[in-house]
């Protein structure tokens, strides 16, 4: 019965948290003219919500493994859900800020605990099955985000969306209420408090600079003062006794270049909801609901892809289709760099196709990779490790995106927004086109594989 609840409970959650993030992105601009600000203003909104999640993922993961994962996916589901709930009487900009980055801290509980109680609670014979239904509730989230999104924001307001999300994370409570089994990694391991400070400290300053740099360029001293903290992180964790961050597994090639490959993808593809909803609205006039339409392309193609690349993934060599969907979809964000004030919605919806199927042939292959390339009983720590570059790539791409919009709009002229927004977003398609260039040569790197391993 415990089975049947973290079930249904776990994919609630892995169906909102991507719900919650696609949504936004389509609603950015009906908060920025709530609020009074620039649309490109609100790239904090999601900005933040990421950089919560990316410096408690690993601490959150290893605590959870010491102390309990269900207690800490609980704890996070219940942070969640109020601080969602809260959101819809954010009176001013900056509370909602701060409630997303809240939000981001609680879901990087669920981020580290979920699959790996997945995984315990079901017996191994089924566990890719249950992974496989994990991912598509991911992506449905993706997928039906910015259409439900859109609907809630034209007809209802924005602050609906926060609704109803917290409506779905309340519904994930009350089924894992009442599952008293508990599951834990190695309760004997201990959690080094100063490491965690190190990594929280290191990814924030690293993040916040990227982010903030192009409006103050003194930013790029606490962008040094990260990457040391990093280097300081690094050291530590081959000189203590419980690392917080298994290195050693990096000494394999595969497993080391598959997560770099995977950093450098979502570099590369996680602002392109955010750039082009701002296009389609502001530059081009559709409403949130048309916008949101159109962007379904994507992900709808990534939902019916992923588990066909999975399987080619299996007869071939994951490189050699991970990196022809890399290839496929930096094609598709160069196409995407020559958007116009007339580009027509077949045009951007053709390439939309191409960058979701770019997606899938590179998602579920290149993480086939990374897990035959460890030991079963690092299966959980392998997890952990892609999770990390997921959200540290997603939290650099919308780096990059503030960057470069705050770039394009800053001393702009009377009746010049618009131009100089195009030119952003051109400059942001160009640049992800180019890192996710630089990822197919990673790709490739990671050599071939040998033979999955069995113990």
């Amino acid at each position: 019965m415990d089975e049947k609840k973290v079930f249904i409970s776990v994919l609630l959650t892995s169906f909102f948290g991507p719900f919650m993030g696609s949504s936004v992105n389509v609603a950015i601009p009906s908060m920025a003219l709530e609020y009074g600000v620039n649309a490109e203003n609100l790239t904090w909104i999601l900005t933040l919500f990421l950089l919560g999640s990316v410096i408690l993922l690993l601490p959150s993961g290893k605590y959870a493994d010491i102390n309990g994962r269900r207690k800490v996916y609980q704890t996070g589901c219940i942070g969640v859900a109020f601080t969602t709930l809260a959101c819809v009487f954010a009176p001013a900009l900056n509370i909602l800020l701060l409630l997303r980055f809240m939000q981001g801290i609680f879901m990087a509980m669920n981020f580290s605990t979920g699959m790996a109680m997945l995984v315990a609670s079901h017996p191994p014979q089924k566990r890719g099955q249950i992974i496989g239904y994990s991912a598509s509730c991911v992506y449905m989230g993706l997928s039906l985000g910015p259409v439900i999104g859109g609907a809630l924001t034209q007809f209802l307001g924005w602050r609906t969306i926060f609704i109803f999300t917290a409506l779905g994370i309340f519904t994930s409570i009350y089924i894992m209420s009442s599952v008293k089994q508990e599951w834990y990694g190695d309760r004997n391991e201990k959690l080094d408090m100063f490491s965690s400070l190190l990594y929280a400290l290191s990814a924030a300053s690293i993040l916040y600079g990227l982010s903030d740099y192009a409006r103050h360029p003194l930013m790029k001293w606490l962008i040094i003062i990260g990457l040391v903290l990093a280097v300081a992180f690094i050291y530590r964790q081959n000189h203590i006794k419980y690392p917080l961050f298994a290195l050693s597994l990096f000494k394999n090639t595969i497993f080391a270049m598959s997560n770099t490959a995977a950093l450098i993808h979502y570099s590369a593809t996680f602002g392109i909801s955010f750039t082009l909803s701002l296009y389609l609205q502001v530059i081009r006039g559709f409403d949130a609901l048309s916008a949101g339409m159109l962007l379904l392309l994507q992900p709808i193609m990534m939902s019916l892809l992923s588990p066909l690349a999975g399987a080619l993934s299996d007869k071939f060599e994951p490189r050699l289709v991970a990196s022809s969907g890399m290839g496929i979809t930096a094609f598709g964000l160069y196409m995407l760099s020559h958007l116009t004030t007339t580009t027509t919605s077949y045009y951007i919806g053709s390439i939309l196709i191409i960058i979701g199927i770019g997606f899938a042939l590179f998602s579920s292959p290149n993480n086939n990779a990374i897990m035959g390339a460890v030991q079963p009983k690092f299966y959980g720590v392998a997890s952990s490790t892609l999770a990390v570059m997921r959200m540290f790539g997603q939290a650099i791409s919308m780096a990059i995106v503030t960057f470069l919009l705050s770039v394009a709009t800053k001393n702009i002229i009377t009746g010049g927004y618009i131009p100089a927004l195009l030119e952003g977003i051109q400059n942001i398609f160009t640049i992800l086109s180019l890192t996710c260039t630089i990822g197919i040569i990673c790709s490739l790197a990671r050599g071939t594989r040998k033979k999955d391993r069995t113990s």
